[in-house]
């Protein structure tokens, strides 16, 4: 048998790994199956389903190699950058999924709760946030939906000889803001943000970008704490806020 390696495990979400095969449980079936459905709408390279019995899903493991980690240069070239930018691309061109996405008021909400516990708890210095928060207020914006990702990490995005071989991890998919998809796979590697474009378009606002990087980073900091993530590290979410400065 092969060894059982653990990809991630806290108290909402565990994915193990068994030799090709990733076996994820979550908390929640409602993120299964919006998962299971995401990947059969999108028109674009994801892991094959094996099957999917509540609260638990297979999925065949995906070629090639992601285009990296937060925290540390990723290794991909140029073109497989390009290569994930249309990919991304023809996701955000396809029709929306049947289901609802993100209220701004929402994500306002969220974002003033999470500043205010940044501030309390003196996790970060004042100026971090109050500056971020100025920042991150350009992406909370009308803007016409389209069919994202909602979580695409730099792990989530796999190319093999500079072709998009599986984007994974879509339960958080739905109608939203595109340029938060692109924030969100270039946050922490801003000097790829051209290189991504480069295959997915220039007629991007750069200044929304730089307001997403700042908005998820301060959104998610007491989340990653809590769940035995660390910010601080390098290169990582606090790093890109103290960038702003």
């Amino acid at each position: 048998m092969d060894e059982v390696t653990i990809v991630v495990a806290h108290s909402e979400r565990t994915t193990l790994r068994v030799g090709d095969v990733f076996l994820k449980v979550d908390a929640n079936p409602a993120n299964l199956a919006v998962e299971v459905e995401a990947m059969a709408l999108a028109p674009v390279p994801t892991p094959e389903v094996l099957w999917h019995n509540p609260p638990a899903l297979a999925l065949a493991a995906v070629r090639g190699t992601a285009l990296g980690v937060l925290g540390k240069p990723s290794l991909a070239s140029p073109a497989a950058w390009a290569a994930a930018g249309a990919v991304i691309r023809q996701l955000h061109e396809a029709p929306l999924p049947p289901w609802p996405g993100r209220r701004l008021d929402d994500i306002r909400t969220r974002l003033d709760t999470e500043c205010e516990w940044l501030t309390r708890n003196a996790v970060l210095p004042t100026d971090v946030i109050e500056r971020n928060r100025e920042i991150a207020e350009a992406a909370l914006r009308p803007y016409t939906p389209a069919f994202t990702h909602g979580d695409l990490q730099i792990t989530h995005v796999f190319t093999d000889d500079d072709a998009v071989t599986g984007i994974i991890d879509w339960s958080e998919a739905g109608q939203d803001d595109p340029l938060f998809d692109l924030a969100t796979l270039t946050l922490g590697h801003e000097d790829r943000l051209p290189h991504l474009l480069a295959g997915y378009g220039q007629d991007v606002d750069h200044e929304i970008i730089r307001a997403w990087w700042s908005l998820r980073s301060l959104s998610a900091a007491r989340w990653l704490i809590e769940h035995g993530f660390d910010p601080n590290t390098p290169g990582a979410e606090f790093d890109v806020l103290r960038a702003r400065m």
